[in-house]
């Protein structure tokens, strides 16, 4: 399980990739596919065309991070998004690699306010 701060954002990209694509690649596509700094601190995740393949880049202070997951059974259920990338949340991440299905979850929209009433 991850400990991340709710401040990280999680972009999953939706096209599938070739797990050979190293952190050189992978920081490429996010940049021009994802339109998303990969500098940002924020975690980008890839998955191969079978599903049971997980990769996600991030930056940590002074060098790229690869993180890797293979399922030996099993796929990671992600929804059918039409977008190139989509957001989920650090909670969420942290389900989808425990292995439950984030397709038919249903969940609150976040609430934000500006002050206390």
């Amino acid at each position: 399980m991850l400990n991340l701060p709710s401040s990280v954002k999680v972009y999953v990209a939706t096209d599938i990739i070739d797990m050979h694509k190293s952190i050189d690649s992978l920081s490429i596509l996010v940049q021009e596919v994802l339109k998303q700094n990969p500098l940002s601190g924020h975690l980008f995740v890839f998955c191969n065309r079978r599903g049971d393949k997980i990769k996600i880049l991030y930056w940590d202070r002074n060098g790229f991070c690869l993180w890797y997951k293979r399922l030996e059974r099993g796929v990671f259920r992600l929804p059918k998004i039409q977008t190139k990338v989509f957001m989920i949340t650090p909670s969420e991440l942290n389900l989808l690699l425990e292995g439950i299905d984030l397709t038919d979850k249903n969940r609150l929209h976040a609430v934000e306010f500006s002050a206390v009433k």
